[in-house]
């Protein structure tokens, strides 16, 4: 199971931070070449980030990098330059259509055949941020089996509509939840927008709690202190692990005895109830599983 809490960004032009990556607990990192590196540092920006893939990815890490968008000439050469061991995926800024998907992905194989990796071992993670990538969400999200995880771009999204955020988030609570069902239907992760108060550890776990109700399975985060309180909200309690566990086997013992459902805590219990149960435990060992894989490096 893909266990993806948090995306950190890392600008791609700072040596300093990409080093820093290395430390933090981040599930996956996005290293950065489009909004947080000037015109002027993108040549550099993309060489840095292709000499770091291989070593950030030994820390247990996802590796990812948000390459700018296909309409601009530095698409192509991105792609071209990270296409190496180590990557799991791209970043696709503007994804609003299966057009652009199908687009990235001839771009990706294209990359993969001349750098000697496996056919379509590179993975896409689209970044909706546009009102019409909100309208097409399940044709973008469906559209590669290369698409692991959609993410939300709040701040992108409000611009173009010409609405101003607010910490409450009623006017992207749209969006956000076309982004979490349109994933869940293409069977792919739902990854969250930013929190840009870095200050506000409390404000982020509150919105954190709010769009894991939604479904998303994950956020994008900006600075390394928001790391710990998300990967938090994404993480099951054990006091929730023990529930899933009485409930998968009160349904068990049940089925044993000829019923189809049960009373557990004068709640029922059945199949459905039981199979969310499954999942959940079987998400609390994957995360488990993922935080030992960072730890141990």
């Amino acid at each position: 199971m893909l266990i993806l809490r948090t995306f950190l960004f890392v600008p791609g032009n700072q040596e300093r931070r990409l080093e820093k990556a290395r430390q933090l607990p981040a599930d996956a990192l996005i290293l950065d070449l489009e909004d947080s590196v000037p015109a002027s540092e993108k040549d550099a920006a993309r060489k840095m980030v292709a000499a770091s893939i291989d070593g950030l990815a030994s820390t247990g890490k996802d590796i990812f990098v948000r390459i700018n968008a296909l309409t601009t000439s530095h698409a192509v050469p991105d792609i071209q330059a990270i296409a190496t061991r180590g990557l799991k995926g791209i970043c696709l800024p503007k994804s609003e259509s299966k057009d652009d998907i199908r687009r990235a992905e001839a771009l990706l194989a294209d990359a993969e055949k001349k750098s000697g990796l496996e056919a379509g071992s590179i993975a896409i993670l689209a970044l909706l941020e546009t009102p019409k990538g909100i309208i097409n969400a399940y044709e973008v999200t469906s559209a590669s089996p290369r698409i692991i995880a959609a993410a939300f771009g709040a701040e992108d999204f409000a611009m173009e509509m010409g609405i101003n955020r607010t910490k409450e988030g009623s006017e992207i609570f749209y969006p956000r939840t076309v982004i979490a069902v349109a994933c869940h239907a293409a069977n792919i992760l739902a990854i969250d927008s930013v929190y840009t108060d870095v200050r506000d550890t409390e404000g982020l776990i509150k919105e954190t709690k709010a769009v894991a109700r939604l479904g998303f399975q994950g956020k994008a985060v900006i600075h390394p202190d928001q790391v710990g309180p998300v990967n938090q909200v994404f993480t099951p309690s054990d006091d929730e692990v023990a529930q899933a566990r009485r409930v998968v086997q009160a349904f068990e013992d049940a089925v044993e005895q000829g019923k189809a459902s049960v009373a557990l805590d004068d709640k029922m219990v059945d199949a459905p109830v039981a199979e969310r149960a499954r999942k959940f435990l079987a998400l609390a060992d994957a995360v488990a599983e993922k935080e030992r894989a960072i730890s141990r490096r």
